[in-house]
């Protein structure tokens, strides 16, 4: 993913902060618990083809960033 277009790129929902996954092709949203896919390199911030976060997963998050504000390029 382009470093330019992580910077800029914010929830369509609340508009805050995204983690980027790279491995999973995710920006994830903590706040809405959306992980927004990425196809072809192109992220889709549809909130009707993001997914729901399981209790888990956001766990997890937040475990790994509750030291503050997500920062983009954040790989979980």
């Amino acid at each position: 993913m382009d470093k330019k277009l992580l910077d800029i790129l914010v929830c369509p929902v609340c508009k805050g902060d995204l983690i980027y996954r790279k491995d999973e092709q995710e920006l994830i949203c903590k706040a809405d618990r959306l992980a927004y896919p990425i196809r072809e390199d192109i992220p889709v911030m549809l909130e009707s083809e993001a997914r729901r976060l399981s209790l888990e997963e956001y766990d997890a998050l937040q475990g790994k960033h509750s030291a503050g504000p997500a920062a983009h390029g954040d790989s979980v």
